[in-house]
């Protein structure tokens, strides 16, 4: 009986799923031609790859949009939130209470990022195995109890101690953000919604600033010290988004509820579909097998993927954690320096996105990894550059450069990471890889803006200007590479490619299928 009626149940999904288009028309390229239109690239056929244009995509994707992004957004949002505040803490005169030299804050700073790099494959495997919505609902209702600790640590040693938790308990969510959006859209709809984490990473600055401000109001409420405040409050908003997600945020396209079977089927077929060539599968629903780990860690190219992470980590933490304070010394008051921070970190916010949205347009990615990285290095030049006590407001003008240009290169580089790894297995562990070891920036960036260097800092904008220039030489490496890959496979006929390969086989091969085409 329950045979039957899981038999009526599929028949009743293909019948319904009849109205969406399973094999539509796309080009896969940048390429124009005279009238400007996109035109297939060479050696694809483009009759059966799936639709990013179609206006039945467009609307059933407005629904994942609408009940996703958001959630996934204001959880990015909480976390850079919780992580950055300890910067502002400090402004508001945490470092002078709690009598932390500048050794001790550094490590401070720095102890969070050992287990936050640690976790995050681990997490991801987790991920895989329960719902999503339970896990990160734990991970959030953890880290938000241990940043509400924050408010009542009395030495550096308690300080240092709650940090190394927090880095624990946040460590698995950007690797989950990232691999959730993977699961729900394929590639060349990715980096806008990824981007839209990054926006919120930056306006996380700005609203780390106001809310810095605001809290600081509340100096001897309850007894309290105002930076203890900043940490209690936004601890407590933590564990209540956390406790409410299992309610508020989708799992997977199979376990959602705001979608018809139809709908749900035809998510699945797109992201099968979304190989690059009209032959091409790949497998979405696959068991974990170990060769998906070693493949992974194995794979030279992860680890330049990872080379090009720091050149966000190690300039964005140092930068996240120092901006207060390098505004601070520029002569204005403690109110004004979170203040100032907020247009510097909108100005981010927008640029990042804009960004994303061009390369989603044009179907590429390293062009939007190096050209961001630009701005930023640009930016750091200027700061190195300019007098602090002459010119104040052009250096304050220089630190626009930095959030943007990093913040828009990451997200780039996420979504290009999660384009080029299959299947979703080695999406997780892949993504989760590039995170975890790429957050290990983080340790250097922690530690390389020198307090008696002040104002000048030269030490921290030196450094990272090298991993600047190292990222964007490696995304030169990386472009090379998958382009000659992707011309290699266009030599080969299907006709040959099927005579020596099985199709599980090439679903097994995943990325490294011939039929697979990496994005460039």
């Amino acid at each position: 009986m329950a045979a039957t009626v899981e038999k009526a149940e599929q028949a009743a999904i293909h019948a319904e799923a009849n109205v969406f288009p399973v094999a539509p028309v796309i080009t896969n390229t940048d390429d124009r031609d005279e009238d400007g239109d996109t035109k297939p690239a060479a050696g694809l056929d483009a009759s059966n790859l799936p639709n990013y244009d179609d206006a039945e995509t467009k609307r059933v994707l407005r629904k994942v949009d609408y009940r996703l992004v958001p959630m996934l957004v204001l959880l990015y949002l909480i976390c850079f939130v919780d992580k950055g505040n300890i910067g502002n803490a400090k402004v508001a005169g945490m470092n002078t209470d709690l009598k932390l030299t500048d050794s001790q804050y550094n490590l401070a700073l720095m102890i969070f990022f050992i287990p936050y790099c640690l976790f995050e494959i681990p997490s991801n495997v987790v991920l895989k195995l329960i719902r999503p919505s339970y896990w990160l609902a734990i991970l959030l209702s953890a880290w938000g109890t241990v940043m509400t600790l924050h408010g009542i640590v009395q030495s550096a040693g308690g300080l240092i101690a709650v940090r190394f938790v927090l880095g624990m308990c946040e460590a698995g969510f950007f690797p989950a953000a990232a691999y959730l959006l993977g699961e729900w859209y394929c590639r060349f709809e990715l980096q806008r919604r990824v981007s839209m984490l990054f926006v919120s990473a930056s306006l996380s600055g700005a609203i780390s600033g106001l809310l810095g401000f605001a809290l600081e109001l509340m100096d001897g409420v309850g007894g309290l010290e105002g930076w203890r405040w900043i940490f209690i409050i936004e601890g407590i908003f933590t564990v209540l988004v956390g406790v409410l997600l299992p309610w508020t945020l989708p799992d997977s396209p199979e376990l959602c509820s705001f979608l018809t079977p139809a709908e749900k089927l035809f998510i699945r077929q797109r992201l099968e579909q979304d190989s690059g060539t009209s032959a091409g599968r790949l497998q979405t629903q696959e068991s974990f097998q170990w060769r998906y780990v070693t493949s992974t860690l194995s794979d030279w190219r992860i680890w330049f993927t990872i080379f090009i992470f720091w050149g966000n980590t190690v300039a964005v933490y140092s930068f996240t954690f120092t901006a207060p304070t390098i505004i601070l010394e520029l002569g204005y008051t403690a109110a004004k320096a979170q203040l100032l921070t907020i247009p510097i970190y909108v100005t981010g916010a927008i640029f990042t996105f804009a960004m994303a949205w061009l390369a989603d347009r044009r179907r590429t990615r390293w062009p939007f990894v190096v050209g961001p990285y630009t701005v930023a290095l640009v930016g750091f030049l200027g700061v190195m550059a300019t007098p602090k006590e002459k010119y104040p407001g052009v250096v304050y003008f220089w630190l626009f450069f930095i959030p943007g240009g990093v913040y828009a290169a990451v997200a780039t580089l996420v979504s290009w990471v999660s384009n080029n790894l299959s299947p979703t297995w080695k999406r997780a562990i892949g993504i989760a890889t590039c995170i975890m070891i790429g957050n290990m920036g983080g340790i250097v960036g922690t530690n390389i803006y020198i307090a008696k260097q002040a104002p000048y800092y030269w030490t921290g904008y030196g450094i990272s200007l090298g991993f600047l220039l190292n990222a964007i030489c490696c995304t030169f490496v990386l472009r090379h590479v998958w382009s000659k890959a992707n011309k290699q496979r266009d030599l080969l006929s299907e006709d040959e490619i099927f005579a020596t390969y099985t199709e599980q086989e090439l679903l097994d091969m995943g990325d490294r299928s011939p039929l697979y085409r990496y994005v460039l």
